[in-house]
């Protein structure tokens, strides 16, 4: 049986790179691409892939927290992140979600095959040049959190947060999020009331240092 794969990154170029190399390996598939975290929710539920490799910076759902949801229904897939980040702020907090897997995006294709062979068999695999990272937060002090996104907002508040800073108004939001622009407006208040940030600028700046969205 064929370990089938979703791809879920906003560039088409990457994702056609993994298609054609997965397509030499035999009992490999991927059976399902997606552009941003809720196409990759939905295409979760529809093909029931095994193994999710999951950008983090993508547009309307980013990767953490797309990852925290996937696993939250469905346990048994498996998650490895494909990212350009190295801060350890993003490795940590995507295994919280979840994920069983951390790989950089310039590493070596054969790297991802052998990542997706050790996740199913139920393994974590880590990217060399980013262990270290992983030990130092496991070793090191507890950081303070208070204005990090992940710990201090809720799901509902870095999904809002997430489409302000993509330039969506109030209304475009409450749209996509099936709820109304008053309840918007109070998501909003309580974002800039716990980042103590007062205008959208900042708000865009803070959204894309945390990971949340990209340039």
């Amino acid at each position: 049986m064929k370990i089938k794969i979703l791809l879920v990154d906003d560039h088409k170029i990457l994702r056609n790179g993994i298609c054609s190399i997965v397509k030499g390996y035999p009992d490999m598939e991927v059976i399902g691409e997606a552009a941003d975290g809720n196409i990759a929710m939905r295409l979760v539920k529809e093909l029931s892939p095994d193994v999710v490799i999951m950008d983090i910076s993508m547009p309307n759902l980013n990767g953490i927290d797309a990852t925290r949801k996937i696993i939250a229904d469905n346990p048994k897939i498996k998650v490895i992140a494909l990212s350009m980040h190295h801060d350890k702020q993003f490795v940590s907090e995507i295994f919280k979600a979840g994920a069983s897997g951390y790989l950089l995006k310039d590493c070596a294709f054969d790297e991802l095959e052998h990542a997706v062979r050790i996740v199913m068999d139920g393994k974590t695999y880590i990217n060399p040049e980013i262990a270290s990272l992983v030990i130092e937060s496991l070793v090191s002090q507890p950081q303070a959190t208070s204005q990090k996104a992940f710990s201090l907002l809720t799901d509902r508040e870095r999904e809002v947060l997430q489409l302000i800073a993509e330039g969506e108004s109030t209304k475009e939001i409450a749209s996509h999020l099936s709820v109304s622009s008053k309840t918007i407006e109070s998501h909003r208040r309580q974002v800039m009331g716990k980042l103590n940030i007062r205008n959208v600028a900042e708000l865009t700046k803070y959204a894309i240092r945390e990971g949340l969205t990209s340039i």
